[in-house]
């Protein structure tokens, strides 16, 4: 990463304070702690992670110097839907990548990046958002949202991810530049969140979910059906049994005509 050229190159922006580390526990982490402590709008990257982490508490690690691994402190304002932030990181990421790449891919409700869409399904994991929230006073004050994505993974997967990840690398068939994605997904990240009249209708159509068959695993039992739509704050809309559901928790998985 080279966290010089992307500093100039984002010279002006929302998120101009960028920082990139060789390694750290986790940039959530690392980020709520300063955004309790009065910490502006910044950016923090690493190389590695080891204490990286997914949603429900899951573990995540990755080689060294092959993702794209940062965290983003967003202070929502008065009137911003913090769920917002999280939708709109993801659908920037989406952009970025095919900015960088050309490569359409696809978000896997709530909140993965995966190499195929709903029309072009391709389940394989190639990114995770995670959002966690500093409230103060029952207001939201702060939102840290954290992404990673496969960029440049060896080119043999390990044997237990070769069939559920890969890597832009892999997808495109070269390597990816890491410093233009960060810019290009920040810049777009500003853009939804000064303007999120489009984010709905953007995700919509890079949905790997909706018009899918999927089992819902939630805590008060799991719910089979098909993805039909996105209500206007991001929740799934799911039909089962002539009765639509809506989804505002829950883990997704896509269902395959024989499951």
């Amino acid at each position: 990463m080279d966290a010089a050229r992307a500093t100039s190159e984002l010279e002006g922006s929302r998120f101009a304070r960028f920082r990139w580390v060789d390694e750290t526990g986790s940039t959530n982490a690392d980020l709520l702690e300063e955004a309790r402590a009065g910490a502006p709008e910044q950016v923090l990257g690493a190389e590695h992670q080891t204490a990286g982490r997914g949603r429900l508490g899951r573990s995540w690690t990755a080689p060294p110097g092959t993702s794209l691994l940062c965290s983003i402190l967003v202070r929502p304002g008065a009137g911003v839907d913090p769920h917002l932030v999280t939708t709109a990181l993801g659908l920037a990421a989406a952009d970025a990548i095919e900015e960088v790449t050309g490569q359409r891919i696809g978000i896997k409700w709530p909140n993965d990046l995966v190499a195929g869409t709903s029309a072009a399904p391709d389940d394989r994991k190639l990114a995770g958002v995670l959002a966690e929230a500093n409230v103060v006073g029952g207001v939201v004050d702060a939102v840290v949202v954290g992404i990673g994505i496969n960029v440049n993974w060896p080119e043999v997967l390990p044997e237990e991810l070769a069939g559920s990840a890969t890597s832009l690398r892999h997808l495109v068939g070269r390597e990816v530049d890491r410093t233009a994605l960060v810019v290009a997904m920040l810049r777009r990240l500003e853009s939804h969140l000064a303007d999120p009249s489009g984010v709905r209708d953007a995700v919509l159509w890079r949905s790997a979910t909706v018009g899918r068959s999927v089992r819902i695993e939630r805590a008060g039992g799991d719910l089979v059906g098909t993805a039909t739509g996105l209500t206007a704050d991001g929740r799934l809309l799911v039909e089962a049994g002539g009765t639509t559901h809506e989804i505002a928790v829950g883990d997704v998985i896509h269902l395959r005509p024989t499951d």
